[in-house]
């Protein structure tokens, strides 16, 4: 089974960055107060929490300040959350900690990047998170790490491989194509979801202006910014649903702190997705989007 998906974003004269393959577990973001950044922006709460100093993603790029971003995140409906990010150990959990326990590779680039493609690998079963960081912690130094592949997650080629490629179709304008094929013998659902959003600045005083995005219409989403100049996002998969939720911290999830207002947090899109909860706006107009 092979599916393409082609995206769209139209751009003014900015340049391009890497979105880092792991954001969580960086000092930069330790805010706790005893310094203990591997466990305040862990990777199980990165998906609530709001990045002050970068952001992360799987193939993921933005403009030069990083105001503005786009990944992609899966889910094979079997995984507990929504493949936002790449998974690893963080130092304190033994074994050969602080590396990232995924298989992708960058298969192409041009020096300008004006083509870049890369795949990964995603499992059709669940992420063996817990196996990973069991074994792991159990294995002394000296012994060998324990690996993706080590689990069995990957016999009998029961994985996706998901292939990611940008183009510049002219200096403004970047083409993205998502194509999809299962490796198994057997069928297996898979979601994809490209997801656009602003990076949070707003929140620590660096830019008290707030972008905006909203559904304009079918196939097109409007953005607005005034230090940027991206308007357009474009897809090909007319009568995909369009979901929006804000790049804020799950203050009453994470801490146990009363939020103002009725915010759709962070980590919205994935528990729509997964579980069906109320935590998208249904005016379809905030600051991240799943398209």
């Amino acid at each position: 089974m092979l599916k393409n998906k082609d995206y769209k974003i139209r751009t003014g004269k900015t340049g391009n960055l890497y979105v880092s393959n792991r954001q969580w577990g960086n000092v930069r973001e330790d805010y706790s107060s005893n310094g203990d950044a591997w466990n305040f922006a862990n990777h199980n709460n990165a998906e609530s929490y709001a990045y002050r100093w970068g952001e992360e993603g799987i193939a993921g790029i933005s403009d030069a300040k990083q105001l503005f971003c786009f990944a992609l995140s899966f889910w094979n409906k079997k995984d507990k959350m929504m493949k936002e990010r790449f998974f690893g150990l963080s130092n304190p959990q033994r074994n050969h900690g602080e590396d990232i326990k995924e298989i992708f590779y960058y298969l192409d680039n041009t020096p300008t990047h004006s083509y870049m493609k890369m795949v990964y690998k995603y499992p059709i079963n669940a992420f063996p998170y817990d196996d990973i960081r069991v074994e792991n912690a159990r294995r002394s130094k000296k012994e060998p790490e324990y690996e993706i592949f080590d689990t069995g997650i990957f016999d009998k080629d029961e994985y996706f491989d998901v292939f990611i490629e940008y183009a510049k179709a002219d200096h403004n304008d970047i083409v993205i194509r998502v194509t999809i094929c299962n490796r198994s013998e057997t069928d297996a659902p898979l979601i994809v979801a490209p997801t656009v959003w602003f990076r949070n600045n707003w929140k620590w005083g660096y830019n008290t202006y707030k972008g905006q995005m909203n559904a304009s219409y079918e196939g097109c989403i409007d953005i607005h910014h005034d230090s940027i100049s991206i308007k357009k996002f474009y897809s090909r998969n007319i009568g995909a649903e369009s979901i929006f939720c804000e790049n804020e911290t799950n203050n009453p999830k994470l801490y146990g702190a009363p939020y103002p207002g009725n915010t759709y947090f962070k980590d919205g899109i994935n528990d729509y997705i997964i579980y069906g909860s109320n935590t998208v706006n249904p005016e379809k107009e905030v600051r991240k989007l799943h398209f």
